[in-house]
């Protein structure tokens, strides 16, 4: 009897560093195992020099980064991977640039989460946004949304600039109890809007972790369980 090979993924890495590690444990996490040959081949390129979506988005002046993504998208491929991912929010901006490269599928993190959103919330009217502000500048969420009858609520000014500050902090490795209370605060804040669920959009959000006081759809679990139910066909 023949063993059917199981799909290898690709994951385009490094945006950032901690946020790629984190999809990578939580797929472990996931993936039913009793030896090590059970685990998912993953084929990785951890690359933080990427350029920085930051200054291309929300200062305009900085290098595109589709390019760089595309080639890493080819090598993945070239590599052996089967499909790929790409475990950063605003990085889907880029999206098209990398499936255009490849002759392989690039699961599309953003749909798999509004997906996530109108299944098991499909009957809430806010979805309050815990991200960069890339991601409200992109609109990578809001016309999903928008056809869905669903309108997003992001923090205020002054909760927005902490929630990018608490992204920077996570990018350096500077994890302390103080920026988890602070994260907690944000998350407050929007259920005084009356937001009663929330997309963690970003993923050194979710590297972040914490329990929050709202219910959450966290896109870097939403990604690791796609990619263990294509993997593993659960």
């Amino acid at each position: 009897m023949t063993q059917t090979r199981e799909k290898i993924v690709g994951i385009i890495g490094g945006m950032g560093p901690e946020a790629t590690v984190d999809l990578m444990q939580r797929i472990i996490r996931l993936t039913p195992a009793t030896d090590d040959k059970d685990h998912i081949r993953c084929i990785v390129d951890n690359n933080p020099k990427v350029p920085s979506r930051i200054k291309a988005i929300i200062e305009g002046d900085g290098e595109d980064p589709g390019p760089v993504m595309a080639d890493m998208g080819r090598r993945l491929e070239a590599w052996g991977a089967d499909f790929l991912v790409i475990p950063c929010n605003t990085a889907h901006y880029y999206y098209d640039a990398v499936q255009q490269a490849v002759d392989i599928p690039v699961v599309n993190m953003i749909d798999r989460v509004v997906n996530q959103v109108k299944i098991r919330f499909g009957k809430e009217k806010k979805i309050g946004m815990l991200a960069s502000p890339a991601v409200a500048i992109t609109q990578l969420y809001t016309r999903r949304f928008e056809a869905l009858g669903m309108a997003e609520v992001w923090p205020d000014t002054e909760h927005q600039d902490l929630v990018f500050r608490i992204i920077r902090q996570v990018k350096t490795g500077r994890i302390s109890p103080d920026l988890l209370r602070e994260y907690a605060q944000v998350c407050d804040h929007l259920r005084a809007r009356d937001v009663r669920v929330a997309i963690v959009a970003c993923t050194e959000l979710s590297a972040l972790g914490g329990d929050l006081p709202l219910a959450t759809i966290d896109a870097s679990q939403v990604l690791a369980e796609e990619i263990v139910r294509v993997v593993k066909h659960t």
